[in-house]
């Protein structure tokens, strides 16, 4: 019996190691870009835990760089200077370890922005119909963009004038009103196929 032993433990030492070697990984930063309402954020942190990488929101980042919320950059400084510390931050952002990034809807229209993003992380529309992103917006008065007379045209317009530009994404999935875990698992599928979620 002595010598029968080591034989077992060997094999399964060797298929420890190769269960080891194999675990997947991140190895760029993945951001998610679209329209305000798409689900960016939901989905980015379901796809961040899914993935065990950190999970970093733009718009967040952005106030507690500023110390007061977006709806206030906007009263307070306006649209130019928001958009110039979101490109800031954002850049920050990319140089940290690959995680999972959700960005505001304006972010990928910025061209500077737009650079950084196509260069340095693997970008995916979230692709939502108007419905959908009306049906989402309406819940929380915290979109400056929306706060007119009209924001079903006003957004009609944003999607509109944004949607060639969304498309030069890395990769494009239809942001559906159902369980974000499918689209965590579309997504998954999609960073494993080009390498960026590999062993």
């Amino acid at each position: 019996m002595a010598e029968i032993e080591p034989v077992l433990q060997v094999p399964l030492a060797r298929r420890r190691r190769r269960v080891y070697a194999r675990v997947m990984k991140l190895n760029r930063t993945v951001a998610l870009v679209g329209m305000m309402g798409a689900g960016k954020s939901s989905v980015g942190r379901r796809l961040a835990a899914r993935l065990g990488v950190p999970f970093r929101d733009a718009d967040v980042e952005i106030e507690a760089a500023a110390g007061c919320t977006i709806s206030e950059i906007f009263h307070r400084f306006g649209e130019p200077a928001f958009r110039d510390g979101e490109r800031k931050v954002i850049s920050r952002l990319l140089g940290e370890s690959p995680h999972v990034l959700a960005t505001g809807g304006g972010a990928f229209i910025d061209s500077a922005t737009h650079d950084k993003l196509k260069q340095q992380a693997v970008t995916i529309w979230l692709k939502a119909p108007l419905e959908l992103l009306l049906a989402r917006t309406q819940r929380r008065d915290t979109r400056p963009l929306l706060r007119t007379g009209d924001p079903r045209a006003t957004l009609e317009r944003l999607l509109k004038d944004r949607s060639p530009i969304y498309a030069q994404a890395d990769f494009t999935i239809d942001s559906e009103d159902g369980p974000h875990t499918v689209i965590v698992e579309r997504i998954i599928a999609m960073l494993s196929d080009c390498g960026a979620y590999a062993v």
